[in-house]
């Protein structure tokens, strides 16, 4: 099952070294479709951090993103190494 949310960018951030922090907050109105995503999602917040510059440039003030949250598979656990160097 995937739930799909609306949010949109509030804070782009330069904090030095090339590293970007972004922040996201659920939209709330400006058009119907932001209307019916606020009913469901009325508050949270996302950030995220990046040093990849080609990635941080995806991200401007204001820009709406759809946020689809899927569950990941779990993966296998890893077994315990057998000699110790």
């Amino acid at each position: 099952m995937t739930v799909r949310a609306k949010f949109k960018v509030t804070n782009v951030n330069d904090l030095g070294e090339g590293l970007k922090s972004i922040s996201m907050m659920p939209v709330y109105g400006g058009s119907p479709e932001n209307d019916q995503f606020f009913k469901y999602t009325p508050s949270g917040q996302i950030t995220i951090g990046t040093i990849n510059a080609a990635a941080a440039e995806q991200f401007n003030l204001n820009q709406e993103f759809y946020v689809d949250f899927t569950p990941a598979s779990v993966p296998a656990p890893v077994a315990a190494p057998t000699e110790v160097i």
